[in-house]
């Protein structure tokens, strides 16, 4: 699982550049752009050093709203909480915006999203970085690094060796890097795509399932909470670090995002919505 020093270690090397990066924002897309009465009567045009916004005066957020503790929905709610939902709140007040999310989407078309632009500004919701996302969309500096988590029932004799066969089912999120995880190793095993990690989760405990794969944080946050009949079989040390999606159209507003990312671990911010979000989470260490 990450530890706190990987934090530091994912902004050490921006914090040199901060101060040229928010000079070369102008401290925020909110006074630099302005609205057009094009089609689109609330997109911000850009100017020189600028970044276009979908709303003036506004981060507009896309997510895939069942992915605790980063970004979720709790029972008989519509506002958006967590980790990430924090963190964009945190980079646009930084920014001088207002933050928005708009309905949740799965986590597949949350890239396409992006790159198509116009619907919103970034996308956030533990979105690995990866050279085959990155050649569609930009990505911020890295904001938190995960391992993977494979799940079994409690009471299963399974082995990671007896799961790579024909006549087992290993479930995780279309697109995500569980699922590709499955496809390396576990090629004998039939894959069971989802949409919902909640509906993967609720197959192993029925027993549809044989196993579910998905990030290491999300499987503590979900196995203490609600799928108790659950166990981590196997924490998978993939390391892989999360980032902002923005469109390759957008670099000034990558830019604006970096800067506050660098501000925000700088001056404890991050750690502060580590400890907020991360208590299922293993302790950081020193």
């Amino acid at each position: 699982m990450k530890k706190r020093s990987s934090i530091v270690a994912l902004f050490a090397c921006v914090l040199g550049v901060v101060a040229l990066v928010l000079a070369g924002c102008g401290g925020g897309g909110s006074t630099e752009s302005s609205s057009t009465s094009s089609t689109n009567e609330s997109a911000a045009t850009s100017t020189k050093g600028s970044y276009t916004l979908v709303k003036d005066g506004t981060l507009t957020c896309v997510s895939e709203l069942g992915f605790a503790p980063f970004e979720y929905l709790e029972a008989g709610s519509t506002e958006p909480i967590g980790y990430d939902i924090d963190v964009a709140n945190e980079i646009a007040k930084r920014l001088g915006l207002s933050c928005s999310f708009l309905p949740s989407q799965d986590f597949d078309s949350l890239v396409p999203t992006i790159k198509e632009g116009g619907k919103a500004d970034i996308a956030i919701a533990g979105i690995t970085i990866s050279d085959d996302r990155a050649k569609e969309i930009d990505f911020s500096d890295p904001y938190f690094e995960s391992n993977l988590a494979l799940i079994v029932k409690s009471d299963s004799k399974e082995t990671a060796e007896t799961l790579n066969a024909k006549d087992k089912k290993v479930a995780c999120q279309t697109g995500t890097t569980g699922d590709a995880w499955i496809e390396e190793n576990l090629p004998d095993a039939e894959k069971v795509p989802l949409t919902d990690i909640s509906a993967g989760l609720a197959g192993v405990s029925t027993g549809s399932y044989d196993a579910y794969v998905v990030d290491l944080p999300v499987a503590k946050k979900n196995l203490s909470d609600s799928f108790t009949d659950l166990t981590i079989l196997e924490e998978i040390a993939t390391g892989e670090q999360y980032g902002i999606a923005v469109s390759k159209n957008n670099p000034e507003l990558t830019k604006a995002i970096n800067g506050a990312l660098a501000e925000m671990q700088s001056d404890g911010t991050l750690q502060k919505i580590w400890d907020k979000w991360m208590v299922e989470a293993d302790v950081p260490e020193e």
